[in-house]
């Protein structure tokens, strides 16, 4: 799929001074990802401000599975794409976005995966689903596991974020084979996980330390 690099580049200009303002936030450990080759990112899901702010805290270009729904207007849907998000039918085992995001990663870029598949409503990390770990499986790639924080008051939509990038996970540290079942993708799913709760519960200690 085609991205418009342009208009991802001015994008990230014009987002950064109006992110910084409204969200305050924080980006550690960014120089883990990978600055080039085919990767996966995992991250959690707090609100739609999500993929701007990964994006902002990157310094690579990074591209999106988003829910289906987003699409339904066409000029937003239209400008999504261009930015690098492309539509996944969520709980439907979606074959076709899977292929998307393996393409993306086989030309050697950076394919974001919320690992929860959905936004969580109560703030708390969910169950992670498997997509992210059977992408990592069938294209053996690394897989960094970010998380997104709110270390300010919870019930304000502009509370402060940290945004932390883990160490990358190779396949082989996840137990990923390429033959591997459904034990593999479910261990290897919470093994992601872990790493991202770590992040948040690191997180949230220094902001209630002061």
């Amino acid at each position: 799929m085609a991205q418009n690099k342009l208009l991802y580049s001015v994008g990230k200009v014009v987002c950064m001074p109006i992110f910084k303002l409204l969200y305050r936030f924080r980006t550690v450990n960014a120089d883990k990802l990978p600055s080039e080759g085919g990767v996966i990112i995992a991250c959690n899901h707090l609100s739609y401000s999500d993929p701007p702010l990964l994006g902002l805290s990157a310094k690579r270009r990074l591209y999106f599975m988003a829910k289906s729904e987003l699409f339904r207007n066409k000029f937003f849907g239209a400008l999504i794409r261009a930015l690098g998000a492309f539509p996944v039918e969520r709980g439907a085992g979606d074959g076709k976005a899977i292929k998307t995001g393996e393409d993306l990663i086989r030309e050697g870029n950076v394919m974001t995966i919320f690992i929860e598949g959905g936004r969580t409503k109560t703030g708390e990390l969910m169950r992670p689903r498997s997509g992210c770990a059977l992408v990592a499986q069938q294209m053996q790639v690394p897989v960094v596991p970010a998380c997104i924080t709110v270390v300010g008051k919870t019930k304000s939509i502009f509370s402060k974020r940290k945004i932390e990038f883990g160490d990358p996970l190779t396949p082989q540290q996840l137990g990923l084979t390429v033959d591997g079942g459904r034990r593999e993708l479910k261990d290897a799913s919470n093994m992601i996980m872990g790493e991202i709760r770590k992040m948040r519960e690191r997180a949230l200690h220094e902001y209630h330390k002061g």
